[in-house]
């Protein structure tokens, strides 16, 4: 409750109508006189209307001209004082900068007329001149303006007066009108549930109307909005979510298991990135796993010749920050052969490169990958699979073209219609893992594993338009962005 409401109420009170609040309050000013009437007016207490008018203010030249006298006046004066005369060579050193305003508005006046190079009075001695000017500068000054438009419109012309608009309100008693205010409450409390006061409380009615205040709270990053979009389509499809959480392999896990060779450009530090502690990682538990994965390489098993080279352990216990997630796809493959059967596997986590950072590459970016374990499927199944997954995903126009893994064989490349950039686009790699990586984990050799991986970056670029990778992920990432848009929905076409 405010001292500035009780006022209002005490005077309508008193008086029955407020008719004008400047003339009223004439210390309130006019932002703190509606802040108190509309928080009456909310109350019933009190109804109001506003009026708006105008209002004349004077300039600094105009406030000297109410001290002195206007400038027509004092060059009149000077005129008067000099007896042959005023020259007129002289009026800008007694007049300074007005000198000219001064002789044009004396001229018009009829003060002064000119003789030669002289200025002369043409007033009579002793008699009286009004100075109009000064004499309505002063009425603005009292009232705020002037009943003749046409000298107000000259004033403003000679920027003499400024204009502003001024608000007034008139009040009249409303439906609840009280010499007191009310405290209403806003909430129940457990204090008043306690005591029962909350029965005889009156309380504030809620404005429907109003906008409630934005909560602070979080916001899904747009790569989680997609994460989970594609998390559900892989659930969908009866797959079970892969541990990812481990970003530190060795280049056992990373590469060797998968027939990467060790004299692979992958494996070079311009394109991995190997760690200084720990340098080296532990061998695995099961020797046999290992010496089969050796021998694979160095001499060929399974069907295969292998690459012919010697492998060597130490290549194979380095730390690195893993390159792609099929690291832990190889580790879970490495667990069914315990246990062969049908299984439908799926991570999405990160994954680390050591690239240069450009509009669509970062060190660091999100794999989505895929297995899946079968007998005897063909390649075939893994462009039907595919098919069927990247509908769920709104993309129905694909293309599949061969291309090198060295984990996969046979390998395809998977290509969609992008009808933004009218041309098709790489979207994700797959293919049928390779026996030598398969039967050497002691899987049977008629149980076939499909793979296949895609950038989550990508899509969520796609989806939420966003040109520059940088400005989904790092420092330039707008917060208003991630907070503000809405989830993803991948079953309408993102392409």
């Amino acid at each position: 409750m405010s001292s500035l409401q009780l006022r209002i109420l005490h005077t309508l009170g008193q008086k029955q109508q407020i008719a004008n609040t400047a003339a009223e309050f004439a210390d309130v000013d006019t932002a703190a006189m509606q802040a108190a009437l509309m928080s009456l007016a909310a109350r019933n207490m009190v109804e109001y209307k506003t009026h708006e008018s105008d209002r004349w203010t004077l300039t600094a030249e105009a406030k000297d001209i109410v001290a002195h006298g206007s400038h027509e006046y004092r060059l009149l004066q000077k005129v008067t004082e000099a007896l042959d005369g005023l020259k007129i060579s002289d009026v800008d050193s007694v007049m300074g900068s007005n000198g000219k305003v001064a002789q044009g508005r004396a001229f018009k006046n009829g003060w002064i007329a000119k003789e030669g190079d002289k200025l002369v009075a043409k007033v009579a001695a002793g008699s009286q001149v009004q100075d109009a000017t000064a004499e309505q500068l002063k009425e603005i000054e009292k009232t705020g303006t002037l009943a003749n438009k046409k000298d107000l419109a000259e004033l403003k012309k000679r920027k003499l007066i400024t204009q502003s608009k001024v608000f007034t309100y008139s009040v009249s008693k409303g439906a609840e009108f009280a010499l007191e205010i009310k405290q209403l409450e806003t909430d129940i409390t457990s204090d008043m549930v306690v005591s029962g006061s909350w029965s005889k409380a009156e309380f504030k009615p809620y404005n429907f109307d109003s906008q409630g205040v934005m909560p602070s709270a979080g916001a899904l990053h747009p790569l989680n909005k997609v994460r989970e979009e594609f998390r559900q389509i892989f659930f969908s499809m009866g797959f079970s979510e892969m541990p990812s959480n481990q970003y530190v392999e060795s280049g056992f896990w990373n590469f060797d298991t998968l027939f990467v060779p060790q004299q692979h450009p992958a494996r070079d530090l311009q394109d991995t990135f190997y760690l200084k502690d720990p340098a080296t990682a532990k061998e695995p538990q099961d020797k046999e796993y290992w010496e089969n994965v050796k021998t694979v390489h160095q001499d060929g098993a399974y069907g295969s010749i292998g690459y012919r080279y010697p492998w060597k352990g130490e290549e194979s216990l380095r730390t690195v920050l893993r390159t792609h997630t099929t690291a832990i796809s190889s580790q879970m493959l490495k667990k069914l052969a315990a246990d062969p059967k049908p299984t439908r596997l799926f991570s999405i986590d990160r994954v680390f490169r050591n690239e240069a950072v450009d509009a669509t590459h970062l060190a660091e970016f999100h794999q989505v990958e895929g297995v899946f374990a079968d007998y005897n499927l063909t390649l075939g199944d893994l462009i039907g699979f595919m098919q069927q997954f990247f509908d769920k995903m709104g993309v129905h126009d694909l293309r599949f073209k061969p291309t090198y893994n060295p984990y996969t064989e046979p390998s395809l490349e998977i290509y969609a219609w992008h009808n933004g950039l009218g041309k098709w686009v790489e979207i994700g790699n797959s293919g049928m893992f390779r026996p030598e990586m398969l039967e050497a984990m002691g899987l049977p050799k008629d149980m076939r594993v499909l793979g296949w991986g895609l950038s989550l970056e990508r899509p969520t670029m796609i989806k939420y338009a966003v040109s520059n990778i940088r400005e989904l992920l790092g420092h330039k990432v707008d917060l208003d962005f991630i907070e503000n848009n809405p989830a993803a929905r991948l079953d309408e076409a993102i392409f």
